[in-house]
């Protein structure tokens, strides 16, 4: 990583401080504490409605150290983007002298489905800010209700597994690559497990004119059926299996960040968690092949995009 000492982290002031209300083994406090430190620069963040705001603002308490402001769920870019305007404003006119970095965060919900058209008028605007979306893959924070982002064949509260069917039956939107076609300058996906690779997209992100986005997957123990002390272990799978890959676009070009020559079967990701349980039930084996064949797809596609024969 550039510019940052890694030891020198724990001595910085935390902007997201303890005492929160996420859940036992909630990925996204370990998400929004890295990308924040990769950053000296004063910082304001915009926060959709969601499981980071409901758990860190419960009145009359805040976990942020850092100016904050709460917007409605399909809203957070359009919000930053109204902040950065006042900023360059303020700044023309000498009020403001000092550098200040901008970072919204939404859920897949406020990400991937409601706030979609906020985030991509953004985007096509060129808005200088940060844009992470800490992907837990559902709508956890209302009851765990399926959104564009839920993988397919995952049980749900409004895709129960049952007799008509078996679970959610369309695949998970690819929100990255409707980033990159933006033709924006960066866009990463990025795990919790690997905290040197997230620490130096969010550093690469705040330091890239113009948009930024990171896609950072979230596992979530309520939602996903998981034990909250294997929250770290299932996003090593997710990767190690290619079902999440790390990798960069960057001022055009794709660049794959964890190169996975034996990847392990999906099933190892899957089974970790209750939500894909019924996919190892007898009878079931051509679902659990079909998410096998469609990673495995995805990832000679990526593969190809990265360059790689």
């Amino acid at each position: 990583m550039q510019g940052v000492n890694i030891k020198e982290l724990t001595a910085k002031p935390e902007k997201l401080a303890s005492g929160h209300r996420s859940c036992a083994g909630c990925a996204f406090p370990i998400i929004v504490r890295t990308i924040l430190a990769a950053t000296d620069d004063d910082v304001v963040v915009s926060c959709a409605t969601g499981c980071l705001e409901v758990t860190t603002t419960i009145y009359p308490y805040t976990s942020w150290n850092v100016p904050f402001i709460h917007n409605a769920f399909e809203n957070a870019s359009a919000t930053l983007s109204g902040v950065i305007a006042a900023y360059k404003s303020l700044k023309k006119k000498g009020r403001i002298k000092k550098p200040v970095k901008f970072v919204a965060f939404g859920g897949d919900g406020g990400t991937y489905d409601i706030g979609l058209q906020s985030l991509s008028g953004a985007l096509e605007r060129g808005e200088d800010f940060v844009y992470v979306c800490y992907d837990n893959q559902a709508y956890m924070n209302t009851g765990v209700q399926r959104s564009s982002a839920t993988p397919r064949r995952a049980d749900t509260t409004t895709t129960p597994v049952g007799e008509a069917r078996q679970g959610k039956i369309e695949w998970k939107k690819d929100l990255t690559k409707i980033a990159i076609a933006h033709n924006i300058n960066y866009v990463a996906q990025a795990s919790p497990h690997n905290f040197m690779d997230l620490l130096r997209k969010a550093e690469k992100a705040f330091n890239t004119k113009g948009p930024s986005v990171l896609i950072v997957l979230s596992p979530c123990p309520l939602g996903w059926k998981s034990q909250p002390a294997m929250t770290i272990k299932i996003a090593k799978l997710a990767v190690e299996t290619n079902f999440w890959p790390l990798y960069e676009y960057e001022h055009g070009s794709y660049i794959l960040n964890y190169e996975n020559d034996n990847p392990k079967p999906v099933s190892e990701f899957l089974k970790t968690q209750g939500r894909f349980k019924h996919l190892f039930k007898k009878g079931n084996e051509m679902l659990l092949k079909e998410i096998q064949d469609k990673i495995d797809e995805r990832w000679r596609q990526l593969r190809t995009l990265c360059g790689k024969k």
